[in-house]
Order: structure tokens, then sequence, then C-alpha cells
């Protein structure tokens, strides 16, 4: 570990013993330069740790102060228990009269898919969309059709790089959004009637994509902190003809998993061996609460069957639609799709993000973005431990901005998600997270709103709501 990494842990563990108490000071920066000999940029260092973790807590002209660990006192959810067939996808329906409810602006939206969009340097893209937009070479309209800027495809190319995975710009092609990628992968290693290998609960556009394209799923157990099991895969992979897996291994939508680095490397090895492709959904690995980004699983692919799909829709620019995969030994084949599909993503889109990821000044605004994010979990965690009935279990994921919430088994999602949406609220009812719709009991919720005042209300009214049907 790093110097402040080393230290934001030894203070770690002393709150989680219990000689650092709920409302302790700790020292200050000058303090701590004399007692540990550290520099100020790595006490302020650990300390903003600490405070992403939900640790500690800045005080204005004061200090810092320890918080009591968040959700200290609930346990989490348990492993997914999957069914052991395959099943035709019929969730759309569902889907859209859930979200067409919660587009409303004045709903507090703890049902979004999205982070707030004040939290995005919306400004300075702009800006830069201006700079090279005026100096754009005409032809560029023609050259950057598919597979993509070739500008942008280098900053990707290099930011995959200083991960230490080699992925080279050709490999990489620009999508409109991560939906089209992951769109795009289906295309190039299924047929309709296929079964493909999904996570319990799943991310309800993955089954979208699934019923629209005709295929099957096949399901496979998932822990709400270490991601997929690989026992139960390769159980499916012996019981089903698996074409394909879509997998999110990095901050899972919506439990918030994370498989753990060799997990992910054996499963990586488990579907080379068979050839068979896994879709890599990350669209949320940049958003790490700790020091350090999970690789991904393509960090571990040696023979191109990792398809990783990302976008910068959740970590930088929403509503622009720039997404990308590196698609391995399958990125002609996605190139050519993309070209017959949508021939090319909006070119003053990807020439802003161009000229933003030129500037270095992305991993500036990931700081910021991860610590907001990072405290507003801690914060939810809170209300949800004060607030919600007894029996409620939710998840503590290490980055991401959603909780998964297992409620009471005399509470219906679907009843939750009519009086809360009464109330001004949206929810995202456990219902749209499985093909079978029988995640009755759960919750997602979405605290990625830090700076929105209505957000600690309604976590509040949601918690007596569901107290009032535990109740009857």
């Amino acid at each position: 570990m790093k110097r402040y990494e080393a230290y934001a842990e030894s203070i770690a563990q002393r709150i989680r013993s219990g000689s650092l108490k709920p409302g302790d000071r700790l020292p200050s920066v000058r303090e701590a330069r004399g007692q540990q000999g550290l520099s100020a940029s790595t006490v302020f260092s650990a300390y903003y740790l600490l405070e992403t973790q939900g640790l500690v807590e800045a005080r204005a002209r004061s200090g810092y102060y320890v918080l009591c660990p968040p959700g200290r006192n609930e346990p989490e959810p348990g492993a997914s228990e999957p069914l052991i067939h395959s099943m035709a996808v019929d969730v759309s329906a569902l889907v859209f009269q859930v979200l067409a409810q919660a587009r409303q602006r004045e709903l507090v939206p703890l049902g979004s898919a999205f982070p707030s969009p004040t939290l995005f340097p919306l400004e300075a893209l702009a800006r830069g969309m201006g700079r090279a937009m005026r100096a754009m070479d005409p032809w560029r309209t023609v050259e950057d059709m598919s597979p993509g800027n070739g500008e942008l495809r280098h900053q990707i190319s290099l930011r995959y790089g200083v991960a230490g995975i080699d992925v080279p710009p050709s490999e990489i092609v620009v999508s409109n959004g991560a939906m089209e990628a992951l769109n795009l992968c289906l295309e190039v290693s299924t047929q309709p009637g296929d079964v493909v290998a999904i996570e319990t609960p799943c991310f309800y556009a993955a089954l979208q994509a699934l019923e629209r394209r005709g295929l099957r799923a096949v399901e496979v157990e998932t822990h709400p902190r270490t991601g997929v099991d690989l026992n139960s895969l390769q159980r499916v992979l012996a019981q089903h003809p698996v074409k394909a897996c879509w997998f999110m291994p990095t901050f899972q939508n919506p439990m918030g998993g994370t498989m753990p680095d060799q997990a992910k490397a054996s499963m990586v090895d488990m579907l080379s061996a068979r050839g068979i492709p896994l879709i890599e959904d990350d669209v949320y690995g940049e958003l790490h609460h700790g020091p350090r980004r999970p690789p991904p699983a393509k960090a571990w692919d040696r023979e191109g069957w990792v398809m990783h799909c990302s976008s910068f829709s959740k970590s930088l620019a929403p509503g622009y639609r720039v997404g990308w995969v590196a698609g391995g030994r399958f990125a002609t084949e996605l190139g050519r799709h993309k070209l017959m599909n949508s021939l090319a993503a909006a070119l003053p889109s990807q020439l802003a993000l161009q000229e933003f990821l030129q500037q270095n000044s992305f991993d500036r605004h990931l700081r910021s973005l991860r610590h907001a994010l990072g405290r507003q979990q801690a914060s939810a965690l809170r209300v949800i431990e004060r607030e919600f009935p007894a029996g409620t279990r939710v998840t503590r994921p290490e980055g991401g901005y959603f909780l998964w919430v297992e409620l009471p088994d005399a509470v219906d999602a679907l009843e939750v998600h009519r009086r809360a949406m009464a109330c001004g609220i949206g929810v995202a009812p456990g219902h749209l997270f499985s093909a079978d719709q029988r995640y009755r009991h759960h919750l997602r919720i979405n605290h990625g709103y830090p700076g929105d005042t209505r957000f600690e209300p309604a976590l509040c009214s949601l918690g007596r709501i569901i107290s009032e049907l535990a109740e009857q």
C-alpha cells in the first residue's frame, strides 16, 4: 500500500475495533505530521480516503471526526438462488410501466439509473466541443465514421494502458452509449433461440436486450459482495448450451458486488477454454470508493474472448451517449455491425470527449466524483439503518451508486413503488431485475444525488412506507 493508504487503514482498524469511537476527533494535519512523520499531502489523502469510506467526516474549521461505521448493524442480503432451467424473457412491459413514471424532474429519483447531472463538468465539455468543432477538418465527418474518432480511441487505449491492459486503438469500436456496444456484442455472438448466461438479479436492460433478440436466459448465482459464483457458473456451463455470458464483474447492477481479481482471472480462463465469449459490462468501474480501480476481467484476456464494454455516461458525460467496446477477436465484426446498425456515433460528442481527455482533466474530475458518491453512500446507509424496519438487509458496495435492499417478507416492492410515487419519490422495485420478476421484496436505491436536500427526507419517508407495510 501507499503511505496514505497504510495510514488510513491503521485509523480504520482503530475505528472498527472501537478504540476510536464516534465523535472522536482525529489528529490535525500538523499533529499527524509530527506524530507520524508524514507529509501534509499524505495526511490529507488518508483523511480524504477515510471520508470517502464513510468512516470520518470533515467539520468546517474544526477538523475530522469519527462517524458511526455505516450500516454496521444491518446484515447484507445473501447470495441469489438461480433457477436451474433456461427461460424466455418478458420484462419490458413492466420496465416501461415503472420507468415511464419516474422521468418527472420533480420526483426524488431514488429509482433512477443515472447519478445527478449536476455532478458532471458539462460547461467544460461544452467549451471543448466548441473548440473542437471550430477547428474540425470537414473530412472528419467521413473519416471518423465507424469504428469512431481515431484520437478518442487512442485516448481510451491510453487509459487501458495506465491500468496495465494492452488494448490497441484498432480493437476499440465507439458506440452510441454502452447499451449499443452490449447489443452489438450479442449480435456477433448469438442467434435467436440461443442461451445466454446472466447474473441474478440482473440489470433490467440486459433482460430487455435478450428479450428483443429472442434469446433465452440461464441464471448464475451471484453474491452481493463477490459477484458471480464460479461453481454455479461451472454447473450452468455443464448443463446448458451457453453461447455467451453477459456479466458485470465490477460494481454489479443492482447489487454492487465485485468479483475478486483471482475469480475474474479464473472466469476468463474457464470461458476461454470453452470458446464462450464474455460480454463484460463495466460502466461503473471508474466509480470506486477506495484507492484502487478494480481491474476488469479484460485484464486477464489472453485470447480475445472478452468483449469489454464501457461508456462515459456514468463517469463524465451523461447525455453525450458515447460508449465503446474493446472487442478482442470480435473487433472487426463488431465494427461492421456498428456500421450496418447506426453508421457512426455522433461526431460532436466524440470530439468533446477527446478534447477533455487530452486536457488531462478526467482524473481530477473522477476524484471529486468518487468522493461525493462515497460520502453519499455512507449517509444513505446510516439513514436506512435508522429508519427502515427490522428485518431489512442492505448491501455495502465498494463503488458505484446503487444499494440493493432486501425488505421484510411481508412487504411487496411494487406496493412500495406505488405509495412512494404518491409521495413524489421514485424507486426501482426488485421485480425489474429478473426474468420471472421474483425479487418481490427488494428495492434498488440510487444514492447518487449528493447535495440534493430532498434525498434524506425522501429516504426517511420511504422507511416509513416500508414500516407501515411490514406491520400490516
